[in-house]
């Protein structure tokens, strides 16, 4: 393995040998002490099966992981508070994610395209989710919305085909504030119904 780190930043990752973890998967665990993974570090890493994010990690870059097909599970630890536009896109793997509390905001497009993703808790934190952060993610069935969310931008759920459960654990007035400010819950009702 080899990185590029300068300053705390992860800017580029370069598999020179295969590191396998417990489950014999392909493996990355980046050194502590990186504060961040810089945009597009590990695009395109489609071998990438499993990767570990030290707790000195606080922003994951615009598309750090896009398309890295194979990935199929990342939790992202509590010291993360951004993760950037389209950060992980196209992960097709992608089966779960733990969104962390300390995340205010998902980005632009942060899961669009994880086709494999079923199941979604939003964390108490999060108090807007933006445009396509998790369309065409086909296989998506319940999804859990928490009395912060304030804002979902359009096609935030977009084609979300398999959706079967919507859960919102705020108050009816929030609730009402959301639908008539979100186009995206509209949608997503709509195809519920």
């Amino acid at each position: 393995m080899s990185f590029e780190i300068k300053k705390g930043l992860l800017k580029k990752y370069v598999l020179l040998k295969k590191y396998y973890n417990e489950n014999g998967e392909t493996a990355v665990v980046i050194p502590k002490g990186v504060t961040s993974i810089g945009i597009w570090a590990f695009i395109g890493c489609s071998s990438l099966e499993s990767i570990i994010i030290p707790d000195s990690v606080t922003s994951i870059g615009m598309e750090a992981f896009s398309g890295c097909s194979s990935l199929k599970s990342i939790t992202i630890p509590n010291s993360v508070t951004s993760i950037g536009y389209y950060a992980f896109s196209n992960c097709s793997s992608l089966k779960s994610i733990t969104i962390p509390n300390s995340v205010t905001n998902i980005e632009h497009g942060a899961f669009d395209g994880c086709s494999s993703l079923e199941s979604i808790i939003i964390p108490d934190s999060v108090t807007s989710i933006e445009y396509e952060a998790f369309s065409d993610c086909e296989n998506l069935k319940f999804i859990t919305l928490p009395n912060s969310v304030t804002n979902i931008e359009k096609n935030a759920f977009t084609g979300c085909k398999k959706l079967e459960t919507l859960t919102f654990k705020g108050t009816k007035l929030n609730y009402k504030k959301i639908l008539e400010s979100s186009a995206s819950i509209n949608e997503i009702l709509s195809a519920l119904e």
